[in-house]
């Protein structure tokens, strides 16, 4: 069971050190510790860390397509992520990953605050992903189980952006991914 979870941690260590999403000043490896990390300190269930933690997994894993790294494409990483992750994980821990693009397109179209919030680098992905949701998106969205988690998984990833921020390492978190294996 833990072997998945040792496949995981290798990929961090291994693709980990690129910095995230092309211009943001952290590590991959600090973003998913950061926004695990903010999450956990919400309080939130063991899944929902597990899920903060794997969130953009489709980022650090070998050999993934070549437009994931594209900053001119969205290469869906989101669901190049969750589709591995979900062979071996719950959809607690898989859907809010999932879904933590739509719930960006969510939070801009609901929340006025939000835009303002995000950093430039996610500004210029949101226009790749499509936008804000429109008003039937945006119900259809709230039509989703994991949606509420998605878009608490979201507030934090955007926080999880600070260079200097020490946290926990992986292996603090072995806990939480495993009580999301299936």
């Amino acid at each position: 069971m833990d072997s998945v979870i040792d496949e995981v941690f290798d990929a961090f260590h291994r693709n980990g050190g690129a910095l995230y999403d092309g211009g943001e000043a952290v590590t991959q490896l600090q973003h998913a510790l950061q926004t695990a990390y903010f999450i956990a300190q919400e309080g939130a269930s063991d899944t929902l860390v597990a899920a903060a933690l794997l969130h953009d997994y489709g980022h650090v894993m070998d050999n993934p397509a070549d437009d994931l790294n594209s900053r001119d494409v969205d290469g869906k990483h989101e669901e190049v992520g969750a589709k591995f992750l979900a062979e071996h994980f719950v959809p607690a821990v898989t859907e809010p990953g999932r879904l933590h693009v739509a719930a960006k397109r969510y939070l801009c179209a609901v929340d006025d605050a939000y835009f303002g919030e995000l950093s430039p680098v996610s500004v210029r992905s949101l226009e790749l992903q499509g936008g804000p949701f429109t008003p039937a998106q945006v119900k259809a969205f709230e039509r989703n189980l994991h949606h509420q988690d998605a878009v608490r998984l979201r507030r934090c990833d955007e926080m999880g952006k600070d260079p200097d921020l020490e946290t926990p390492d992986l292996e603090y978190y072995r806990p939480a991914l495993t009580a999301g294996l299936k």
